[in-house]
């Protein structure tokens, strides 16, 4: 296995909206809610369906993994339920090889609610359901022991089960890599996430805006001068401004593709993890991983939706 992902295992279902929507519902665009199942049913009532994909976070970068090719594998948390097999039947069908044995849950599989505005971006509602009770059972040791890297998801990092799951993972992994998921996680998780960064992760994924508010920095500058000190992996993506990773004390930037017709801004940091890791486990540059980052991300944000295939 070259890369296991460990994530929340989540329904996608999007639709699109008016901001009046968001407005009405008092929703931050471009961010993620966690609602409860009343809130969710409540909020799809008045909605229709555009499409229903197997999600979550790091599993769209772990599809995208295996649609170049390469030997991933999955883990994350699904009661075994419509939704659950429609989930586990969307990753097989992409050829990730799934190390979870789902069984009947009082909690049904989680859904994400991801609504897209006129201006392509996407404001995420998610009931996590059962994803968000991952516990140490539910990880795999031998399977994270046979990977080349574990990748982790920051949305998962909550105190009790689902913390003790990821620390489980990150003792048994060569090389463990996580993704900062979000703002609010980051504001959340802030000491904790600051420590992993530093101390337990090799390589961590973050946008402009949310490693600026882990180290609570007054500009770039700053992110790049603490990246420098901790000589790990760092990759930022910064929208237009491309993306950039601080390797030890190396700095390699990217600059983003222009001209597109962009239509919905879902998975563009999931796409663009997966051509970064396909880059560093093929044998790529760092500055070739980064472009491939970006080819990924510029393809999947001029569709609807967080999978290519």
């Amino acid at each position: 296995m070259e890369i296991l992902g460990i994530g929340n295992a989540i329904v996608d279902v999007i639709c699109k909206v008016e901001d009046n929507f968001l407005k009405k519902n008092s929703l931050v665009k471009s961010t993620m809610k966690l609602v409860n199942e009343n809130e969710f049913k409540k909020l799809l009532s008045n909605l229709k369906i555009e499409e229903t994909v197997s999600g979550g976070s790091i599993a769209n970068s772990i599809v995208g993994l295996a649609q170049l090719n390469n030997k991933v594998g999955f883990i994350g948390k699904i009661n075994q339920d419509e939704l659950g097999n429609k989930y586990e039947e969307g990753l097989k069908k992409e050829k990730v090889e799934y190390f979870y044995k789902k069984k009947i849950e009082k909690i049904p599989t989680g859904t994400c609610l991801i609504l897209i505005t006129p201006d392509s971006e996407r404001t995420m509602c998610t009931f996590l359901g059962i994803a968000g009770q991952i516990d140490e059972d539910d990880i795999d040791a031998n399977a994270i022991k046979k990977s080349k890297i574990t990748f982790l998801e920051g949305y998962l990092w909550d105190e009790g089960n689902p913390k003790k799951a990821l620390e489980k993972a990150i003792i048994n992994s060569n090389k463990v890599a996580m993704s900062l998921s979000d703002k609010f996680c980051v504001d959340r998780h802030k000491k904790s996430f600051l420590d992993l960064v530093k101390n337990k992760l090799d390589i961590t994924f973050a946008n402009e805006q949310e490693i600026i508010s882990l180290l609570d920095a007054k500009n770039f500058n700053e992110v790049i001068e603490f990246s420098k000190q901790i000589k790990k992996t760092i990759v930022i993506t910064r929208g237009k401004n491309g993306s950039i990773v601080v390797k030890n004390s190396e700095v390699i930037e990217c600059e983003s593709n222009k001209n597109l017709k962009i239509k919905d801004l879902t998975g563009a940091g999931d796409l663009f993890a997966a051509g970064f890791f396909h880059g560093q486990i093929n044998g790529l540059s760092t500055k070739q991983s980064l472009e491939k980052g970006t080819e990924m991300a510029s393809k999947i944000i001029q569709k609807i939706g967080a999978r290519l295939g």
